[in-house]
């Protein structure tokens, strides 16, 4: 693997947890506002569960390359200083 896989992979398993816990949570509301679905809830939850475990891995390997600083030192300065500051 090269260097940069590697540092894809890192990136990706720190943030594996948190892109489960968000499809995991619509997956729940769904279930839980759709009336059809709440019927059958305790099925419904656990095919949430088995989705959000499954789909969270490739999502964060998506996600991860643009969590690198690299990434951000290839953006325009401009659109960087354009950002609203705050004055205390």
């Amino acid at each position: 693997m090269t260097q940069d896989t590697v540092v894809r992979a890192q990136i990706s398993a720190l943030i594996f947890t948190m892109t489960n816990a968000v499809l995991f949570g619509a997956g729940l509301i769904a279930v839980l506002l759709v009336p059809a679905l709440n019927a059958n809830a305790g099925f419904w939850i656990a095919m949430v569960v088995a989705f959000s475990l499954l789909v969270a891995a490739p999502v964060a390997w998506l996600i991860a390359p643009r969590l690198r600083a690299r990434y951000w030192r290839r953006r325009p300065a401009a659109a960087i200083t354009a950002a609203p500051t705050r004055a205390f």
